[in-house]
């Protein structure tokens, strides 16, 4: 194995020594892999945001110590001009190992990996399980080359194939696991299709974004079953090859419409993400959250919710007053989600859980599969 770098494997042990102090890390086989894995030429680039909002990229030859700690490395840009926006990075290592024990793979047993970004958590999957265990798709053909040089020269040889991720990978299947490192809105059905019996899928479902969590899934028959994780995570969407561009920011209504302002009792939805994650079952796809700042102290002065259609609210952070206007009912599904999540008694992420059926009915339930307190999540495109 070539390391391109002296000194990177005690990087890489101090980086393991700190997820295992951290509770992130606690089988001995990861931290194995983690301290015998050379990030640092899986990532030879990536690329930092100065406070004005401008993008840089920079060599990681350089700085081991920021390579090999708990920090997402961005490494691929969209062509947007000034308007560029992350869409691969490599991920917080911390997270990918969480993942990884969440996995809770044994020796002999074969994973699909949805989204192959810099290679590098298949180098960790690869390490653990050998090569010929390890499957890994991304769309886009180039980053597969970069991928596979990198993966090469560092000593591993997963299969890796440019396809679209909720495909699958049916060409190797069945698989014992499998893990997608981005998110999606429905869980694709193919992914159970190639799912041995008894076999399990860990991936972010968002409806939106930050609309969402980590969801543990095991095949039982015609269902995929499971619950969310304990602590939330958040994945860049997944990619399509005839994905279209989107408009990076929803239109406001005009001016002309009627602005309805009201009183709201300090629903703290926006820091409660399981509560935006239920609003999306009244909201319009599409719809996005974020922030109005002060211009001179660049902190947040209010929360804003738009609509496709050009509806919004705005939520000031100093009262807690609502302004809202358009057709769409935006803060009234926002409300209905706070009054659910309080009535199931304010439950955190452990205890909600998922059903996926083969016709693609997506069934949210609190504790139990078959709970009376349920909700049925409207019907989204898995793909394309």
């Amino acid at each position: 194995m070539s390391t391109g770098e002296t000194g990177w494997t005690s990087h890489a042990e101090r980086l393991a020594d700190l997820l295992r102090q951290r509770g992130d890390l606690l089988s001995p086989e990861w931290h194995r892999a983690v301290s015998a894995v050379p990030r640092h030429l899986l990532v030879p680039t990536a690329f930092e945001q100065s406070g004005t909002g401008e993008w840089t990229e920079f060599a990681t030859a350089g700085s081991l110590e920021r390579v090999y700690s708990p920090e997402t490395l961005i490494t691929v840009l969209s062509d947007g001009g000034p308007h560029r926006t992350p869409i691969s990075s490599s991920t917080k290592p911390d997270l990918m190992v969480r993942m990884l024990e969440t996995l809770d793979v044994r020796d002999g047993q074969r994973v699909l990996e949805i989204g192959t970004g810099t290679g590098y958590n298949a180098a960790l999957l690869a390490y653990r399980l050998g090569d010929d265990n390890v499957f890994s798709v991304d769309v886009g053909a180039d980053l597969i080359e970069l991928a596979q040089a990198r993966l090469s020269a560092a000593g591993f040889f997963p299969t890796l194939r440019a396809s679209d991720g909720a495909d699958g990978l049916p060409e190797f299947a069945p698989y014992d696991r499998i893990i997608a490192t981005c998110s999606v809105p429905a869980v694709p059905w193919a992914w159970a299709d190639q799912l041995a019996e008894g076999g399990t899928v860990l991936v972010d479902l968002k409806r939106a974004i930050s609309a969402g969590n980590l969801v543990h899934l095991r095949r039982t028959g015609d269902r995929l079953a499971g619950r969310f994780t304990a602590r939330w995570a958040a994945f860049m969407a997944m990619r399509h090859a005839e994905a279209t561009p989107q408009a990076s920011q929803a239109a406001r209504a005009s001016g002309d419409e009627q602005v309805r302002a009201t009183a709201t009792p300090g629903k703290p939805w926006n820091d409660v993400p399981i509560v935006w994650f239920l609003a999306q079952l009244r909201l319009p796809p599409g719809t996005t959250f974020g922030y109005d700042l002060d211009p001179d102290t660049l902190h947040p002065t209010f929360t804003t919710v738009s609509a496709p259609d050009g509806s919004w609210a705005r939520v000031n952070l100093a009262d807690s007053t609502v302004t809202e206007a358009g057709e769409t009912g935006v803060w009234e599904a926002v409300e209905w989600a706070h009054d659910q999540w309080s009535a199931a008694g304010k439950p955190k992420w452990e205890r909600l859980g998922l059903t996926v059926s083969p016709n693609g009915t997506h069934r949210l339930w609190l504790d139990q599969p078959d709970s009376s307190t349920h909700w049925d999540l409207p019907d989204v495109p898995a793909a394309r």
